[in-house]
């Protein structure tokens, strides 16, 4: 684990219960600044509960979470996170740049920030290779272009963390990769530190660091070739079967086996 010091993100013990359900059980991690973190793990291991107790909208919370140097919640971050759902926040009957316009309205209001919403329209509508689309609809937008107008709307703020939850759901490999490569400038042209959350494994090479779930249990916190160096296999998919495996067979040999969360996002 990294020097919590220097982390961006930085979690003891942390807890999460929703619906009566524990779903987050006693999680220690750090996530690296300026670099790129993905969260692993099949759909329902609670990786959407952890980027929201991240973003500070997840409730009934315990242990110890800090986010950039405050606890996680504290108002003082709202201006310094950027948070992309799975599904794209825009209105279809606004062109891309509206979209924009009234997201960056909302982050500067009033006359005297006129100047500086429309410099972070542009320079949004530029990080996310969308200028040439600025005036097209969103409703005529390809599925791949849809997600980088949320990203934009993320990148108005210029946050210092992004949290991404499944951005490529959906995308064809492609798109996906276009998008990862998107989230590979932004890191080292920014110093942005992402937050990118999956359930496609192949995904987990262009991370970093990652952490890997299981039924809201943490299996790792690495680097993808540590984990493949010290599980002896070819790629990450196959080192995070072979800690469920190992997890498994502990948990058999304990007389216990985790309770998997429901619904737990």
């Amino acid at each position: 684990m990294m020097n919590s010091s220097a982390a961006a993100v930085d979690a003891h013990g942390l807890t999460a219960v929703r619906g009566g359900r524990t779903v987050l059980r006693g999680l220690y991690f750090s996530v690296p600044p300026g670099r790129i973190t993905g969260l692993l793990g099949p759909s329902g291991c609670g990786k959407t509960t952890l980027m929201r107790a991240v973003v500070g909208t997840q409730a009934r919370t315990a242990g110890s979470l800090t986010v950039l140097g405050r606890p996680a919640g504290d108002p003082d971050l709202r201006s310094r996170i950027g948070y992309v759902t799975q599904h794209p926040a825009v209105y279809d009957d606004l062109t891309v740049r509206q979209n924009l316009a009234y997201f960056a309205a909302v982050l500067l209001p009033g006359r005297r920030h006129r100047d500086a919403r429309a410099e972070a329209v542009t320079r949004a509508l530029a990080e996310v290779d969308l200028t040439g689309h600025a005036d097209a609809l969103a409703a005529r937008l390809s599925g791949g272009q849809r997600s980088r107008v949320s990203l934009a709307v993320a990148l108005l703020g210029a946050p210092d963390l992004l949290v991404l939850d499944e951005p490529t759901v959906g995308l064809d490999p492609v798109l996906r990769r276009d998008l990862w490569d998107l989230f590979h400038r932004i890191a080292a042209d920014r110093g942005t530190t992402l937050l990118v959350s999956s359930h496609v494994m192949d995904e987990a090479e262009r991370c970093h660091r990652l952490l890997l779930m299981r039924a809201g249990e943490l299996l790792a916190d690495d680097t993808p070739g540590e984990l493949r160096r010290r599980s002896g296999t070819a790629t990450v998919e196959e080192a995070f079967l072979h800690l469920v495996a190992t997890a498994h067979a502990a948990d058999h040999t304990a007389g216990t086996s985790p309770e998997a969360p429901q619904d737990p996002r």
